[in-house]
């Protein structure tokens, strides 16, 4: 894997790592230990969403996960909120969330869009130090569905408990299973039979939501009513740039376009980013696909038009474009579309950006709007884990994994490993349950300055899961925001993106209206 693509898995949280190696248990000596007994705070709260008052409950903490011999394996982290005063629980909808990493907490999407309050941002500018703000969610999902917010093991309050450790839970298809058990057992233990199920995944846990459909319908009988899919990764190989794969080159270019129309970098910028887009995916699909098939057997005309269509559809000059043989990798992108300016783009968001401190880099040692964001982020949720959710201080909440002893992410999948695939690829398990459900529908959302998990490389992936599965392009739907892979972070589109999640489960709970 080449090191680039390595530190996009891990920059969403490499400014928050220190805070996570704070004393955490080794794999060795959590698997000693007596198996501790799970803790729930319950806590009541009231919030007015579209002029509606909703009266709601609070569930914090753990909950012992076994495994199929009924032996304790680990306490699993989550916060549940469910609406009081309802008739018949177990048929409200319910919502199952998670952030990605591997190996981040929740908090992300807990305090940026589907809980009861949510982070305040002076989005996309840097945040001064505290005090911060924390207020009331108007956008939260909570009128129209109850909300499970997970931790997978190793991060929040979750770890290993018994004889496991941590690599049962770290690794793809790991991780896929026991997010399904705790799914199940939490249905189980809250009798959730029958309520409308959802799962809501965001980046990495796109991922781990393709595969957790799947497991959930094929082993355990659980039929989901809807996915939906946050800056989705399902096929790791439309975004790592390596020697001989042309693929991510094509798929990112279009988000190429869109960072530079935001920032004036384009000679000469439409007023129109949507259908500029629909230029810059046709160009890329045909002239620019066709000059990386053909490497160096492309003659010199070509290649010029080519140059000049690329200065035309980034801004990056021509002589640069020349130098790296057609080929722009994400880090040169984001390092070389400011230069001149002195700054780099974030690979989360690029609208945010940030000073270059070398300026013949190629690559930046840090995202802007991962170091802006996330001490607000941090500092707002523990405080609201706390004071408002009332937990106890003495355990501590990690708010990712990478400071674990022995955090090591199994990327291979069974089924794959003996042909020698690199990077995963979980398309196929979705497609597997798009198959055998035909009710199954899912919702995409896609930032356009997102260059992390760009929306070409994700529109690829969906009409590449196969021409057998009926109603396809009627069941998929895509939703696109000028934000980046946080989409949520810009207050000016997260009325959007919470009306487009809300139409979502409720056409999915009442497909007849």
């Amino acid at each position: 894997m080449p090191k680039y693509f390595s530190v996009f898995i891990l920059a969403f949280f490499f400014a928050i790592s220190s805070y996570a190696a704070q004393e955490k248990p080794s794999e060795s000596d959590t698997a000693s230990l007596e198996v501790p007994k799970p803790v729930q705070v319950v806590t009541h709260h009231t919030i007015t969403i579209d002029g509606q008052q909703i009266h709601y409950t609070a569930t914090t903490g753990t909950m012992l996960l076994r495994d199929g011999n009924d032996h304790p394996i680990a306490l699993f982290g989550f916060t549940a909120y469910t609406k009081d005063g309802v008739t018949d629980p177990g048929t409200r909808p319910i919502t199952f969330a998670y952030n990605g990493g591997p190996g981040s907490s929740s908090i992300w999407l807990h305090m940026g869009a589907l809980g009861p309050k949510r982070v305040v941002l002076d989005d996309p500018h840097a945040m001064p130090p505290a005090p911060y703000k924390m207020e009331d969610n108007p956008y939260s999902i909570l009128d129209v569905s109850d909300l499970v917010m997970i931790d997978p093991v190793g991060t929040g309050f979750s770890r290993p408990v018994g004889k496991a450790k941590g690599s049962d839970f770290w690794g793809v298809d790991q991780d896929v299973k026991s997010v399904s058990e705790f799914i199940f057992q939490y249905i189980r233990a809250n009798n959730r039979w029958n309520s409308p199920k959802f799962l809501f995944g965001e980046s990495y846990g796109t991922t781990r939501s393709a595969g957790v459909a799947d497991y959930l319908f094929e082993r355990m009988g659980i039929q989901v009513n809807g996915v939906i899919f946050l800056s989705t990764v399902w096929n790791f190989e439309t975004l790592a740039f390596a020697p001989g794969n042309d693929l991510p080159y094509i798929l990112y270019l279009p988000t190429y376009a869109a960072v530079a129309w935001y920032h004036n970098a384009l000679p000469s910028k439409p007023a129109d980013l949507p259908l500029f887009l629909e230029r810059v995916r046709k160009f890329a699909r045909d002239e620019y696909a066709n000059a990386l098939f053909k490497g160096s057997s492309i003659d010199s005309s070509e290649f010029s038009d080519v140059l000049s269509k690329l200065y035309k559809y980034t801004g990056i000059s021509e002589s640069y474009w020349r130098k790296a043989d057609l080929r722009l990798s994400e880090p040169q992108f984001a390092d070389e579309l400011l230069r001149g300016r002195g700054e780099t783009v974030g690979r989360l968001d690029s609208r945010y950006t940030g000073p270059t401190s070398d300026l013949i880099s190629e690559y930046a040692n840090y995202d802007p709007q991962s170091t802006t964001i996330s001490p607000a982020f941090i500092t707002d949720f523990l405080s609201y884990l706390h004071n408002d959710l009332k937990f106890p201080t003495d355990m501590t909440y990690h708010i990712d994994a990478y400071g674990t002893k022995g955090f090591k992410w199994d990327w291979n999948q069974a089924g794959r490993r003996e042909f020698g695939f690199r990077n995963p690829n979980v398309a196929p398990d979705l497609a597997d349950v798009l198959s055998r459900d035909p009710y199954l529908n899912i919702l995409m959302l896609n930032g356009y300055f997102d260059l992390a998990t760009p929306f070409y490389a994700t529109e690829y992936t969906i009409d590449h899961l196969g021409s057998n599965i009926p109603n396809l392009k009627d069941r998929v739907h895509l939703k696109y925001f000028q934000s980046g892979h946080m989409v949520y972070v810009n207050s000016k589109v997260l009325p959007q993106f919470k009306s487009d999640v809300a139409k979502f489960i409720e056409s999915m709970v009442h497909p007849q209206k």
